[in-house]
């Protein structure tokens, strides 16, 4: 018996195969091989097509079952885990009336600070405990603004991975956890925000289906079976988005845990038992799939958009691919801690959160031709994430989520040890990798959602860790100072 769970990112889709009774992984592919493409048909534009996402689902899905030798029949149930906050439109047919905007897109912007001053921010805030911002809500609001005629056609919209699950099962469904994250959930009412569509001018029939985040949501049709190599009937049985599904893979379910992941952006992800917010908007809090209401769960979530993608930049646009990543890591090792003053900020993919939703670009400071060197470059820019991302760390602990121990799965960023060592010097807090990754928690998340797992606890069999980092103490001040010098370097920029 085997579970199956599809991730679906902005570079790749991602499907992994596990054998339910093990927790064991037996198989795991991704497209395309290389990275998905984003449209910037403007300045602060990000689109997708999800075309592509289902032609990359397909491919994946019929590539793990190949690789396991495994029978269609023999797939119980399905997990998807998305990119959280995109935006899918379509009309009655169930045709996509235009490119999905997707998260990193801030165009949005000003139409999220326009319902955040027009409903006030202290009734907002207590309601939403966010600001709509540049999330799903505001993102249709711009398509009924610019887009009319899109607009009048739409029926439903929908966020990625209601739209995957769509393609699967012909019936368009959505989560309570999915609609915080768009910034559509009431939390005091629980239930949609119906002030916020009435400002909006949403009709609430927009909105999807609402079912529990692990349950079964629909069964594969026949046509869909087919294209993705499964069989008729399977169950989709869970969902989430992508940093609520991490800190599942990585068991981070109760209060005082946290999970990171550093992909194409950095997150730092912590549970909280109570609805907090910060008022400058730097972290967001949303229903965490844990969550009930015997037990709530709320997941406070710090994103810094331009991480992993600073890297890959500097290798293929800067390096021309002419070394590999861990190449560069050890290029990186030849610089001192802080790059001997060259600093980098990495905020260049699109308006950043944890800068109050300013778009200021990615940019290194300091440069001396004389002094400094490819090993300066590659050091100054994983330090400026990790920089960053302690920037927004900081914030968390302002609603009450501390930083102690750090989850994350052994890939992207976290391949780096001069990243790792950052982190963990920097903070404090002992780095714990495991082997894991976003499709395998999708696939766990569907075992509960089936009922195959009775609890959490049996959800998690063959998960375990592949790496500690300690932080060395000793280390610190070094670190703490060049933290000094990038931040005055941030103050200087946004002054």
């Amino acid at each position: 018996m085997y579970l199956l769970g599809f991730d679906l990112g902005s570079s790749s889709v991602k499907a992994c195969l596990i054998e339910a009774d093990s927790g064991r992984a037996v198989a795991s592919a991704f497209f395309p091989e290389t990275e998905m493409a984003i449209e910037a048909p403007q300045v602060g534009f990000a689109e997708q097509h999800p075309d592509r996402w289902w032609e990359n689902a397909c491919l994946a899905s019929k590539a793990v079952i190949q690789q396991a030798g495994a029978r269609p029949e023999d797939v119980k149930a399905i997990g998807i885990s998305y990119q959280m906050h995109g935006l899918v439109v379509v009309d009655k047919g169930f045709n996509v009336l235009r490119p999905s905007i997707i998260w990193c897109d801030s165009r949005a912007v000003p139409y999220g600070n326009r319902a955040f001053d027009a409903l006030g921010h202290e009734r907002t805030l207590q309601h939403l405990l966010n600001s709509p911002g540049n999330f799903t809500a505001a993102k249709l609001a711009w398509v009924k603004a610019n887009e009319p005629d899109v607009y009048a056609q739409a029926d439903q919209f929908m966020l990625p991975g209601d739209y995957l699950a769509a393609r699967m099962t012909s019936e368009v469904v959505t989560t309570a956890s999915g609609l915080s994250e768009g910034i559509l959930w009431d939390f005091q009412a629980d239930e949609p925000a119906q002030f916020l569509l009435d400002y909006y001018g949403f009709d609430s029939s927009l909105i999807p289906t609402i079912k529990p985040t692990f349950a079964p949501q629909g069964e594969l049709t026949a046509s869909a079976a087919s294209e993705l190599g499964l069989a008729a009937g399977t169950p989709i049985t869970y969902r989430a988005g992508d940093q609520p599904n991490n800190a599942l893979s990585l068991n981070v379910l109760e209060p005082g845990q946290i999970a990171a992941t550093a992909g194409t952006s950095g997150v730092v992800y912590g549970v909280s038992d109570r609805a907090a917010y910060d008022p400058k908007l730097r972290v967001n809090t949303f229903l965490h799939v844990s969550h009930t209401a015997e037990a709530p769960r709320y997941g406070v979530l710090l994103c810094v958009n331009g991480t992993g993608i600073l890297n890959s930049w500097l290798r293929n646009q800067i390096l021309r691919r002419s070394v590999s990543y861990n190449e560069m890591n050890q290029l990186a090792h030849e610089a001192p801690v802080g790059a001997d003053g060259l600093v980098c900020l990495p905020f260049g993919n699109g308006a950043e959160r944890v800068l109050e939703n300013l778009e200021i670009g990615a940019s290194f400071h300091g440069l001396q031709l004389i002094r400094h060197g490819l090993p300066h470059v590659i050091r100054a820019a994983q330090e400026g994430i990790v920089f960053a991302l302690y920037y927004g760390i900081q914030a968390m602990e302002s609603v009450g989520v501390g930083l102690q121990t750090i989850r994350a799965g052994e890939a992207n960023m976290f391949l780096s040890p001069l990243f790792r060592d950052t982190l963990a010097n920097l903070t404090g807090a002992t780095i714990e990798l495991y082997n894991t990754d976003g499709a395998q928690g999708a696939a766990r998340g569907a075992g509960l959602g089936l009922g195959h797992y009775k609890t959490a606890q049996e959800a998690f069999t063959g998960l375990h860790v592949t790496k500690t980092i300690e932080p060395d103490m000793r280390a610190q001040e070094a670190y703490q100072n060049a933290y000094g010098q990038w931040l005055e370097t941030l103050s200087q920029k946004l002054s």
